[in-house]
This record gives structure tokens, sequence and C-alpha cells, in this order.
């Protein structure tokens, strides 16, 4: 089994089980914009995007303006209104320590905002686990690899030496970009037929897989 020294994850529906609000924040704005409501199969789509490009994909055809509003509507929702539970994924609090007390270098490249990311860092008490992050507001947006190319340039680490560890084929093909390895998790939004389009080395059903794919310790 490879050893990496730096696991970069992806957040939301990866670490945190946040695509329910996710999903019905984003309904609610658009309905607050007088504009058609998306699926939620079309919101769980485009989770891992940056906000615009979120906005350009479920609502085409409308102004740039249009988008700014509707990204207002919708963090309002999320951070505000919408009680939908946020939880971490069972086990994952657990197992991101364990990492981290074997020396594993930690990161977080999301489609979140820094500003929502680091609210969600300190919410959970999980900020110091993390030696560096990425939110879309500081780099382009998944697929695009400039984030994960940040992250590995902050920590001068070389590429063959992190894994990208997400739910979503945008997280998988970011890594696949730049040659990085990746491990997706079935328990976002894409299933595995979509994850494997992207060739990571591993699809886990469980924290335990992940964390065995992850680290040569047991998981206890």
């Amino acid at each position: 089994m490879k050893e990496y020294q730096l696991i970069i994850f992806d957040w939301d529906g990866t670490l945190m089980d946040s695509v329910g609000r996710i999903v019905s924040s984003m309904q609610k704005a658009a309905l607050a914009s007088n504009l058609a409501v998306p699926s939620k199969n079309s919101v769980k789509d485009i989770i891992g995007l940056s906000l615009q490009v979120s906005m350009q994909r479920l609502f085409p055809g409308t102004s740039e303006e249009e988008h700014k509003t509707l990204i207002q509507h919708y963090s309002h929702y999320y951070k505000h209104l919408d009680d939908t539970p946020t939880p971490l994924f069972p086990d994952i609090e657990r197992m991101v320590q364990q990492l981290y007390a074997n020396g594993k270098l930690l990161a977080v490249a999301t489609g979140k905002s820094r500003n929502g990311l680091e609210r969600v860092l300190a919410e959970t008490d999980m900020a110091a686990l993390f030696c560096a992050r990425r939110g879309a507001d500081e780099a382009k947006s998944k697929p695009d690899p400039l984030m994960l190319q940040q992250i590995l340039h902050e920590l001068s680490i070389p590429v063959h030496s992190a894994v990208m560890v997400g739910d979503s084929v945008h997280d998988l093909a970011m890594a696949q970009a730049i040659g990085m390895d990746s491990i997706g998790v079935s328990w976002g939004v894409h299933n595995k037929t979509m994850l494997e389009s992207h060739q990571p080395i591993a699809i886990v059903d469980s924290v335990a897989e992940l964390y065995q794919q992850l680290s040569s310790t047991l998981f206890n």
C-alpha cells in the first residue's frame, strides 16, 4: 500500500454531510429570485464547483447581476435560515484525528468560499488539523487543478506524495488533471460509475476502508 505524505480532502459530501442543506438552500434561493427551481439531482451535480460556476450551470441564460442575487440569497439561507442538519459523517472526526496523530499532512480543497470553510472548521473544532486549505474564491473552480497546485507549492510536496479524497467527479477530475492519485468515497453526490470514469486508485464505501487506504495503522 502506498504511503502518502499529504492527504487533501474535499469538504461537502466527503467530510461533512451538508448535501441536504446545499440542495434546500439553492432551491429556496431560486424561489426568492423568481427563477425555476432546480431539481435535487441538478443541485447535487454542481456541489464542489464555485458558486459562480454553479449559478451559470443551474440557471443558464441568467445575467451576472442575477447570479450575484442568487448567491446572496443562497448564502443567507445556508448560513442563517435553513435548519437542515450538517453533521460530520460518522467516524470522520476520529479518522482525521488519527491521521493527524500519525504525522500525515492534511489539507482541504473545497468549493466553499474561504470564509465558509473557516466557519465550518471553527464550528467542528477541526481547524488545527489542516495545515493548508483552499476555497473556491482563492483559485479557479474545480475541476481546474489550480487549488491543488497551490497547496502542493505551499507545502513543498511533490504531486506523487499526495492524494485527493472526494465524493464528486469534480474532485477526481481535478486530481487527474495533474497526475495526482485520488480516492473516491461513495457516500456523497456521485455514484461509483461516475467516479470510476476519472480513474481513482480506489472507491471506498466506509470511513474504515478509507483509513485503510491512507494509513498503515489500524483504525480504532
